[in-house]
């Protein structure tokens, strides 16, 4: 199979958008010292509540139920408004920006820095029975459930191989469970349109999305609404706005009305394949959430009105300072956790607080409103790290987390878009755990995935596509989500779905050009490098195996990409073509074994020796002085 320019550009868009078994009331590893946990971080709980209302955020949680490991980026950068800026700070200086303590458990929450050793000391993070706890108390300390409010801003229901078997229903469940009140989404979207409208129907809290309209084709078609009445209604809130979900709601909290309006992940139809929603378009829709916020202050007689948003923090700075009327944004997407608000001046000289609530159950935000006589005088907001070894499990969610595991693998189950994989086979009959749980062989590097250019994780699989299609070069799409796994630690099934389970993982080998590799990586550096928020897309860059290249992000479109070799030296040639695997193709389906699967025997295969011998890491120019970047294992001019 070949694939024009257009297509591989489609392709690779993706890379631009976008716990072990149960038992996790005890989620440390062998050695780690829980004593020296306990003692560094149980008093970051004690929480008691600055104002009248309570908002409560958790954000990009992926799906994972059990406690995991995640390792920060040591490579965020920001160019043009956003150099210097949070998020894009890391590794020292974020600690001086934010004013944490060097070797301490905030410390090992918020960076990368000695991410192995400190992983050791104070354990895993996340795992939604100890998100459950943390939530109580935090409820409890507000004066009850009635004084607070728990939003999501999406990402939640996707990202784990039992997300994928149940095609999200597990997360439903386990939202219920954790009381979840609103919602937004992005991966939400990424099952098919059925499977969204009854995954909606099941959840108990009001999911929100704004900048949702259904198609004019579509709305006046018998299809959609023959969808629509198989679901209950849910999926046509307004006829004569096109609104598939409701655009806001009013809470009303501790006697307080409190506005939450939902913003889903813009360039959803840019990133992800369209058939899977062919009735939704997506989009900013800056004037329509002004008119929105402005009908909101005019009508509801609100004493604060606050936005549930998933178009990650740059584009919600960009956002808070176009748009007057929000006092603050909970921000999601771009996997950011920021322990202090960030105030943008409003068009109306108004601030709107900015936060970004991290990822993978790592974190809970928390934002306690001081309300006076009906009217907002001020805001109190921290970001707390989930210890999961601190925070004792909840036994309801911990028991729904064990009975989930216990499910069994049947001929219901879809992988796949392609019907000849869409049911596996060899794992029918068999329980989630024991799928889940079986072991491929023991990391001999610390892996993971999240930085601007390249993870360990990434080599793993770019490794693995070569490997299985046998190419001359590989490359897998920068998506953020994704959990680590210590040097010495057991790789199970469990985390290579971590990093690859998604609805289109069908593999593929395809053709490319030396000039058409260069457009694709140019085009992917013009979305994650171009000064404009509402231009990017929120993701990271392709990652690549089998090659190199030099990158300068501060360069103009066109000139950031150059001296691409491939790994034995041989400089890539414009007119010559080269053979290449990928995965995740979002306008066709590929031919190939699904990626969870090809990894998955590359590290059985590779069982004795998993040590890479080389990490891809782009050279890079420009950015030695970019507090966005720090300890680069590559080359830097």
């Amino acid at each position: 199979m070949s694939l024009n320019r257009r297509e591989f550009l489609h392709v690779m868009s993706l890379a631009a958008a976008a716990g072990m078994l149960p038992g996790t009331a005890s989620a440390m590893t062998n050695g780690a010292d829980k004593t020296a946990a306990a003692k560094a971080s149980a008093d970051i709980y004690n929480v008691p509540s600055k104002g009248k209302v309570r908002l409560l955020h958790i954000t990009d949680t992926h799906a994972q139920l059990n406690p995991v490991y995640f390792r920060e980026p040591n490579v965020n950068l920001g160019t043009g408004p956003a150099f210097g800026k949070m998020p894009h700070i890391v590794g020292t200086k974020f600690l001086k920006e934010a004013g944490i303590k060097e070797n301490s458990s905030l410390a090992h929450a918020f960076t990368y820095i000695n991410f192995q050793e400190a992983s050791e000391k104070y354990g895993k993070v996340g795992g939604f029975a100890h998100v459950k706890t943390l939530i109580d108390k935090l409820r409890e300390q507000a004066g009850g459930r009635e004084n607070t409010l728990l939003m999501d801003g999406g990402d939640t229901w996707h990202g784990s191989g039992t997300a994928l078997f149940t095609r999200g229903m597990d997360m439903v469940e386990a939202s219920n469970l954790l009381g979840v009140d609103v919602m937004t989404g992005h991966w939400e979207f990424t099952y098919s349109e059925p499977e969204v409208l009854k995954n909606i129907g099941a959840f108990k809290g009001e999911f929100l999305a704004q900048n949702l309209r259904i198609k004019e084709d579509s709305l006046f078609g018998d299809a959609y609404r023959d969808l629509v009445a198989a679901n209950n209604g849910v999926g046509l809130f307004s006829e004569d706005e096109a609104r598939a979900f409701k655009p806001y709601t009013v809470k009303v909290v501790n006697g307080e009305r409190i506005a939450v309006v939902g913003q889903a992940f813009p360039r959803t139809a840019n990133a992800n394949p369209q058939a899977n929603f062919p009735d939704w378009s997506f989009g900013l829709r800056e004037e329509e959430l002004q008119e929105t916020v402005d009908k909101i202050r005019s009508t509801e007689k609100v004493a604060a009105v606050v936005m549930i948003s998933h178009n990650g923090m740059d584009v919600d700075i960009k956002m808070a300072s176009r748009v007057s009327g929000i006092d603050a944004i909970f921000g999601g997407h771009t996997h950011d956790g920021i322990p202090k608000t960030t105030p943008v001046k409003t068009p109306a000289g108004g601030v709107c607080h900015v936060t970004n609530g991290g990822s993978n159950g790592k974190y809970v935000g928390v934002m306690d409103l001081d309300i006076q006589n009906g009217k907002l005088k001020g805001v109190n907001y921290t970001l707390l790290p989930v210890f999961s070894n601190v925070l004792a499990a909840d036994k309801e969610m911990d028991d729904f987390i064990k009975a989930l595991y216990m499910r069994k693998y049947d001929d219901k189950v879809v992988e796949s878009r392609n019907p000849e994989m869409a049911n596996n086979k060899n794992r029918l009959g068999k329980t989630y755990g024991e799928i889940m749980g079986e072991e491929l062989a023991v990391a001999q590097d610390t892996l993971y995935r999240r930085g601007n250019f390249m993870g360990s994780w990434d080599q793993i699989i770019v490794n693995s596509l070569r490997e299985e299609h046998d190419t001359q070069i590989a490359m897998s799409a920068g998506v953020r989500w994704g959990t680590s796994v210590l040097a010495g630690e057991m790789i199970t099934m469990e985390r290579v779905m971590d990093e690859t389970s998604m609805t289109y993982g069908e593999t593929y080998k395809s053709e490319v050009t030396g000039a058409q590799m260069k457009d694709i990586l140019e085009g992917i550096c013009e979305n994650l490098f171009q000064v404009d928020p509402y231009l990017q897309s929120g993701g990271d860059m392709v990652r690549l195996g089998g090659m190199d290249y030099t990158c300068e992000p501060n360069a103009k479109l066109g000139s950031r990409i150059s001296d691409m070799r491939l790994d034995d030296g041989t400089k890539l040639e414009a007119n010559k073509t080269y053979t290449v695997a990928g995965w995740a193709q979002v306008e066709s389906v590929g031919k190939g074994r699904l990626m969870w699967d090809v990894t998955a025997d590359y590290l059985r295969n590779h069982k004795n020796d998993t040590k890479l011998k080389k990490v891809n890491h782009p050279k890079l120019k420009g950015v030695k002085d970019n507090p966005g970047i720090e300890s680069y294992p590559g080359e830097m001019a």
